[in-house]
């Protein structure tokens, strides 16, 4: 099914001026709100418009021209021990300029390291203004604001972010409830998800789970039509992508490469990065640009290299890959002498003359005080593109939203549409996954089970209490080193939250939530067979309910730490043996060993941020905190002494004495310790079990959020000036 017409018809605008701003502009809302009139309308156009049916491809001014101008951007780069003092500076992008046109495929290339991925980021957005040295990115000749071009445009990262266990056509449903508004019927939705499976090549490969390294599923090649799909599933004028042939085989690389020039001809202006490609995928790619160190040396057709490199002295041979042949003289002139420099040269003083291979004039003067390449302005364009069927999530926007606002919405559906539409998501993941959930299960219920049988039926003896104090303390702190287990899918998913929040698929308070919310039911079952395993088996009498919900508590704790802790590190392993050794810390400092009147001053932080003293104070209080409980009669005070061997009528007549010299009388039955006096003597005297148990839950919704806020740099996509980057995992 074709995604529109052969000759796309839209009505022929006066050009206007690319001042941005202008007092007799509409607004972006008022021009999508013109735009959805003049879609309910483009069957019966007004007599007094005429239409042109020229297809795009052949019109002498392309709707949309993205240019770029001079583009600057540098690091810093961190001293090495033992070096210089001062700080050195490397650019990254030196001064570049372009444009790309709709219909076309502008392709980035370079060795490794030439800042092809850097250019991409720029022109997307992913960098912030404010960090970029100079130049600036404009498209039909006015700058872009952030907001609109989050809009407007897409980017897709190289690395394929996809939910394994849902199918190639749920994944693009999926993305479509999210980038399509609500008021866009769900017979739409699905017509446009039939037809993008279609622009995709996919069809066979439609109801095919995703897989990864133990679920067999769609080829690389197809997985990474996937990911474009999922990026484009709103049609938007500009598409931006990072090496999406990189790791494919020639084959899976062009089939890729011929989407992409589907998607241009659809009216896109698309703009990737590309390494080093085949002669058959040069052949579809429309604009070519060369970077060596961060400089340009080419930019053109690709069928221009030939008469490029001659006119520097590097003929080409015949029947040679022109890409490859490129990428070996930059290589050999970068490791020479000049560096590239003399490249460098050649390519400014062609670009002077308007030779082949350095660019038009026109190419380069797209900045925003001079006359843009294409004939209108940009709500011009934008208005004749959703008028002919593109951009299906701002068309709608006009019907929905007031024509006197002047905000661009940032998400086009309501929270409780995202809430709904993310917890489906999540469950249809996981539960095509249950032995992540029965694996957690299994060492859990073992794990209890070890414990019911070694401190079975505790008794109340001194002994016995101390061997309750062991057991909370080890069964609280084993509630933590479970949801470490969990680590792998956190670092998997953080990536694919990224990528959808970066262009305000949803809102992270709505991830969070559904993501408690799929979570929640595993992890009661989980406290359900501990509690369930543990409580009578080892003799426990405090209140069973107040027992489970701490254990939840704890669940819910240690999902947010091993949350908050994730965002910290990228390796698995790394993440394995910090959590293992902050969980050993918090146990140390949970009161149990050391009782905190009697930790250093200097280590007190800890106790109170300790996320194991928290439930296991709510338990011993549980269990300890009845009025008129007694734990040790009589002659079971001696039991942990070295009297303990003595007689029975010799410890009465100790107890006897003690007694006078008291002024009290001890019998052998008298209640010596109550519940309240272990709870003192262990310095359990600050919070009640409630407040325990409330403490408890707050810190896994404080370590969630906390996360949350680390990200939003990332999340939004943006890179400070020192290419700093905040690292997210989702919760629980």
């Amino acid at each position: 099914m074709p995604l529109l017409p052969t000759k796309l018809c839209f009505p022929v605008l006066k050009p206007t001026s690319a001042t941005a701003g202008s007092a007799s502009d509409p607004n972006l809302v008022e021009l999508f709100h013109l735009a959805a009139e003049a879609g309910r309308s483009r069957e019966t156009p007004s007599p007094e418009h005429h239409i042109d049916c020229t297809p795009f491809q052949l019109r002498r001014s392309p709707l949309f021209v993205l240019s770029f101008y001079e583009l600057t951007y540098a690091i810093s780069l961190r001293r090495l021990p033992g070096g210089h003092a001062h700080c050195s500076r490397r650019t990254i992008l030196d001064c570049i300029s372009g444009e790309a046109r709709e219909g076309e495929i502008l392709a980035v290339m370079g060795a490794s390291g030439s800042g092809k991925s850097t250019l991409i980021d720029a022109l997307a957005d992913r960098i912030a203004k404010t960090s970029l040295g100079g130049g600036g990115v404009c498209l039909n000749g006015e700058p872009l604001d952030s907001k609109i071009q989050k809009t407007i445009s897409a980017y897709v990262m190289q690395d394929d972010l996809l939910f394994p266990m849902l199918t190639v056509e749920e994944t693009l449903n999926f993305a479509a409830e999210f980038r399509l508004p609500r008021s866009l019927s769900a017979a739409k939705k699905r017509a446009r998800v039939q037809a993008l499976i279609d622009q995709l090549g996919l069809r066979n490969a439609s109801s095919t789970i995703i897989g990864d390294e133990g679920h067999r599923g769609v080829s690389g090649g197809e997985r990474r039509r996937v990911s474009i799909g999922t990026d484009i599933v709103h049609d938007p004028i500009l598409l931006f992508l990072d090496e999406p042939t990189s790791g494919l085989d020639s084959t899976s690389a062009y089939l890729v490469t011929q989407v992409l020039q589907r998607i241009a001809r659809t009216g896109s202006v698309v703009v990737t990065s590309i390494h080093q490609p085949s002669a058959r995928v040069l052949a579809l790619l429309d604009r070519l640009m060369l970077l060596s160190k961060g400089r340009t040396v080419f930019f053109g057709r690709p069928e221009e290299l030939s008469e490029f490199f001659a006119g520097f002295g590097r003929s080409m041979p015949e029947g040679e890959n022109r890409a490859e042949f490129a990428l070996d003289v930059v290589r050999e002139l970068d490791a020479g002498e000049g560096g590239g420099n003399e490249l460098v040269e050649y390519f400014r003083e062609r670009r002077r003359l308007g030779l082949a291979g350095g660019g038009t004039t026109t190419e380069f003067s797209a900045t925003p005080d001079r006359t843009p390449p294409s004939a209108f302005s940009l709500q011009a364009a934008i208005s004749a593109s959703i008028s002919r069927g593109k951009l299906f999530a701002a068309a709608s926007i006009g019907a929905t939203s007031s024509a006197t606002s002047t905000e661009v919405p940032q998400f086009v559906n309501p929270w409780f549409v995202e809430l709904a539409v993310l917890t489906r998501r999540s469950c249809t993941n996981t539960i095509r996954m249950p032995e992540l959930f029965l694996m957690r299960l299994a060492a859990t219920t073992i794990t209890g089970g070890i414990l019911a049988t070694v401190f079975f039926h505790l008794d109340s003896s001194p002994r016995g209490v101390q061997e309750r104090l062991g057991f909370f303390a080890f069964a609280m702190s084993t509630m933590y080193y479970t949801c470490a287990d969990a680590l792998p899918v956190f670092l998997h998913e953080r990536y694919i939250f990224l990528r959808e929040t970066a262009h305000n698929a949803y809102r992270r308070s709505s991830y969070v939530l559904s993501n408690s919310f799929v979570a929640l039911p595993a992890l009661v079952l989980l406290s359900v067979a501990f509690a369930v395993t543990t409580f009578s088996a080892v003799g426990l009498s405090g209140s069973f309910l107040f027992y489970f919900l701490a254990i939840l508590a704890s669940f819910w704790a240690g999902s947010g730490f091993v949350t908050f802790l994730s965002g910290v590190v990228s390796s698995v392993m790394l993440g394995y043996v910090i959590v293992v050794a902050v969980l050993a810390y918090f146990l140390l400092f949970s009161g149990f060993f050391v009782e905190r009147d009697r930790i250093p001053g200097y280590w007190i932080w800890f106790h109170y941020l300790s996320l194991v003293k928290y439930p296991y104070e709510g338990v011993l209080r549980n269990e300890f905190g009845a009025e008129g409980k007694c734990f040790v009669r009589g002659l079971q005070v001696f039991d942990v002494t070295p009297l303990r061997g003595m007689t029975d009528e010799a410890k009465e007549k100790v107890l006897t004495a003690i007694g006078r010299s008291l002024g009290v009388n001890i019998l052998s039955d008298t209640c010596l310790t109550t519940g309240v006096d272990v709870l003192t003597q262990n310095a359990v005297t600050q919070l009640g079990k409630w407040w325990c148990l409330g403490v408890t839950v707050a810190w896994g919704f404080s370590l969630g959020f906390f996360s949350i806020s680390r990200c939003c740099l990332e999340a939004a996509g943006i890179r400070g000036s020192e290419g700093l980057n905040f690292k997210f995992i989702p919760i629980y």
